[in-house]
């Protein structure tokens, strides 16, 4: 080996004492944290507020006369991106329609909210509701009698 093919690495490791600023720093930085208020929330006695455009549960809106407004067009299920919505609509005499079963499996929903723009008479929409939890799947499956009312236990 000759002595031109022998490279030498050297490593720039700094003089003794670079690392107490950074510690400094560090500790300046820790301490000006500890005394400052913590913003811990203390769920579920605190709940923290939710943007206006979030979209939790569904709900069926009624009207004056406690009616529902859907009249079961379908343009809800057939915009809906996951195919969670499933209605079965009924005429009546003169007419008028109305669903005789819609139900929503908020499991395969993906909440887009695209079936609230959709619908041509504001029948359904979506909740601040996000934190609803159940033990079996078939809970999640909502019913019209179960859209009507969600959103009263919780407020919304």
């Amino acid at each position: 080996m000759e002595k031109s093919d022998i490279i030498v690495v050297s490593r720039d490791r700094g003089e003794k004492g670079n690392y107490v600023k950074p510690f400094i720093k560090g500790l300046q930085y820790t301490l000006g944290n500890f005394f400052k208020k913590p913003i811990t929330v203390q769920y579920p006695d605190q709940k923290t507020c939710r943007s206006e455009r979030w979209r939790g549960l569904h709900k069926l809106n009624v009207d004056e006369k406690g009616e529902l407004k859907c009249v079961a067009c379908g343009l809800c299920a057939a915009v809906c991106p996951s195919q969670a919505i499933t209605i079965v609509a009924r005429e009546e005499i003169g007419g008028t329609r109305h669903p005789e079963t819609f139900e929503i499996n908020e499991l395969r929903c993906i909440f887009c909210g695209f079936c609230q723009e959709a619908c041509p008479k504001g029948a359904i929409s979506l909740t601040k509701v996000y934190e609803y939890v159940d033990y079996s799947r078939e809970d999640f499956v909502f019913d019209i009698s179960k859209l009507r009312t969600t959103g009263e236990k919780w407020n919304c």
